[in-house]
Order: C-alpha cells, then sequence, then structure tokens
C-alpha cells in the first residue's frame, strides 16, 4: 500500500522559532493593565532624552561661536600672561570634550559655574533675575488663557451657522495681523502709543505695578489671538456634534450647555495648542525683557551672549529649555487624565 505523504509542514519556513501563541501580545497586555504607569514612564523617558539634547545643544552652540570670552572680559589691552591664567583657571585651555564632560557633570551636580564677566555664581545670578521672568511669564500665561477661552468660545456661538459675517471677518482679521507681528514689534509698538504719544504708562523698568502692563500686553497679545482662533475653530466643530443638538433640545441654559458640554470638548485641543504656544512665549519674553529693560533672564541672557559669558548663556538656555520641556510634560499628563483613552493611542 502507498503510504499518505506528509502534510505541509506548518512551522515558519525561514528558520526561525515559532512564538507560542499569546507570547506575542504578553507586553501589550502588560501595557494595557496600567496605561497610565505606562504613559508616564514613555513621557518621563522622552523627557530625560530632551533635556539631555538641551544641555548639549548649548553647550555647542555657545562654544562653536569664534572669539576669546577670556580677552573680552579683561579687554584688549590685558597682559597675554593675565588672559593664559584666567583661561587656565577657567577651564578654557582644555579640549571641547574635555570641558563637556566637566560642564555635564556641573549640570547633574547642581553646580552651574560663575559668570566670566561679573565672577558671581551663576545660580545666584539666576536667583535674582529668574522672579522677575517668571511673573512676567505667568501673568501673560494667565491673560493668555482668560481672554482666548471666553472670546474663542463667543465668536464661536456668535457666528455659528453663518451669523454675524461682519463680525466674523473683522474677528478673523484682527486675530490674523496680531498673530503675524512678532512680539518685540507688538512692544515697541505699545510703548510708543503708550509711553510716548500718550505718556500714561511707564516705557521701562519693573518699579511699579502700571510697569507689568505693556510688557505683559506685547507677549500675551499674539499668543492670546492665536489661541483665540483655535478655540473658536473647536467650539465651531463641537457645536455641530451629536451630543450638543441633544442638549440643546432639551433647552438646557446657557451656562450648562457651554461650559458643561462643549468646553471639555474644546479644552484638549487648548491645551495642546497651548503647551506648544508656551515654547514660543518663553522665546519671545527674551526680546520684550529687552524692549522694556526689564530685570529678568531675558535682557541677561543678551548681555551674556554679547559679552560671551559661556556659563551665564548655557545655564540661562537650559533653564528656559527645562521649563518649556516640563511645561509640555504637564500638558501631556492633564490631556491624559482629560481623555484616558490618548494614554493608550499617544504612549
Amino acid at each position: 500500500m502507498t503510504q499518505p505523504s506528509p502534510g505541509p509542514a506548518t512551522g515558519p519556513r525561514d528558520g526561525s522559532r515559532e512564538v507560542p501563541e499569546g507570547a506575542v501580545d504578553r507586553g501589550e497586555d502588560i501595557r494595557r493593565s496600567s496605561p497610565r504607569a505606562w504613559f508616564l514612564i514613555g513621557r518621563l523617558v522622552r523627557l530625560a532624552v530632551s533635556l539631555f539634547v538641551v544641555v548639549t545643544a548649548s553647550f555647542l552652540i555657545v562654544h562653536l561661536v569664534p572669539g576669546d570670552p577670556v580677552r573680552s572680559a579683561l579687554g584688549i589691552t590685558a597682559d597675554p600672561a593675565v588672559v593664559a591664567a584666567r583661561r587656565t583657571e577657567l577651564g578654557l585651555d582644555e579640549p571641547l570634550l574635555t570641558q563637556y564632560l566637566h560642564y555635564l557633570g556641573g549640570v547633574v551636580s547642581g553646580d552651574l559655574g560663575t559668570s566670566i564677566i561679573s565672577g558671581d555664581p551663576v545660580s545666584s545670578v539666576i536667583a535674582t533675575r529668574l522672579p522677575a521672568t517668571a511673573k512676567l511669564a505667568g501673568l501673560a500665561v494667565l491673560l493668555t488663557a482668560l481672554t482666548a477661552f471666553p472670546v474663542g468660545m463667543w465668536m464661536a456661538v456668535a457666528t455659528h451657522g453663518g451669523r454675524r459675517r461682519g463680525a466674523d471677518l473683522a474677528f478673523t482679521g484682527v486675530t490674523g495681523v496680531f498673530t503675524t507681528i512678532p512680539d518685540f514689534l507688538i512692544g515697541v509698538g505699545l510703548v510708543f502709543v503708550f509711553a510716548v504719544t500718550l505718556p500714561w504708562l511707564p516705557p521701562a523698568g519693573a518699579d511699579t505695578p502700571a510697569s507689568y502692563l505693556l510688557p505683559v500686553l506685547a507677549l500675551a497679545l499674539g499668543p492670546s489671538c492665536q489661541l483665540a482662533r483655535i478655540i473658536r475653530t473647536e467650539t465651531t466643530r463641537v457645536l455641530g456634534q451629536d451630543h450638543l443638538r441633544v442638549a440643546r433640545s432639551k433647552r438646557l441654559p446657557a451656562r450648562l450647555l457651554y461650559l458643561r458640554h462643549a468646553l471639555p470638548n474644546v479644552l484638549t485641543a487648548g491645551l495642546t495648542v497651548g503647551g506648544l504656544l508656551f515654547a514660543a512665549l518663553v522665546g519671545g519674553s527674551v526680546l520684550v525683557e529687552n524692549v522694556f529693560a526689564w530685570p529678568g533672564l531675558g535682557s541677561s541672557v543678551v548681555g551674556a551672549i554679547v559679552a560671551q559669558d559661556y556659563p551665564l548663556v548655557q545655564a540661562i538656555v537650559l533653564l528656559l529649555g527645562a521649563v518649556v520641556l516640563v511645561v509640555n510634560l504637564v500638558v501631556d499628563l492633564a490631556l491624559g487624565l482629560l481623555d484616558p483613552r490618548s494614554t493608550l493611542t499617544r504612549s
């Protein structure tokens, strides 16, 4: 009798081992069992990598700029022996890699170095200047949030369904103009109008509460307009969804309709864009502080760049970059809490 031929092989033909059923998805099951924990771990790992990139970039950008910071600090008539001794004291005569490793070790240990120009510890310079910048940025963020969300949602409600075309065009035009103008130009214009032409407000300094108005407005006006446009677009989209139609058919009060049903859906997009705008706001504060002679980190970093004060520039750039990264981490975590499904799709 003819023996039956063996059936076709069911194993892999490339010689690889067959993975037992269920083992492939084991890692996925573990991740799905605690999505928020894995979401947080992933964001913390990204933060650590981003901070390392910022540290390296701040070091290389400053050290690759041509010039001698010691000669700039001591003057062109300084004795060459004194210049050489100062360079040795600061470690600037060592190879670039050695300087980078020393700088990286100092950042890890909390030692940001000593200012080449003033001779003061960089940490003390930052501690002196940071409060002014924090107040300015905090007030600008608060003003942006308090104006963009109400204005954007109100415009969406007022122009929904093609109503009030004139208001729609005016809103789009005005916000579009202020979104494209740089912050420092807005600051110059505000100084010209409200401090020179109409001497109502002080043009510089941070001595009185009135001196905060112009720099905060210059810093917040562009981001407020940009965020208001996004909020208006998102609110218009939400107003067309079915659950809003059902809520409107129940004749709920406007306060409940828009704050309870519309705002939570708009908030997710607002936070996402707000995190990106915060980075632009931090960058804009550097120039705005110089326009208004604001005693903060922005004016300090510009002076340090001109004087080639390596330690001070590196520390301020690192601090501003770390603040942006931490704020974006907080925004990501807030989005994960508002929309738990994002912890699976974005981790």
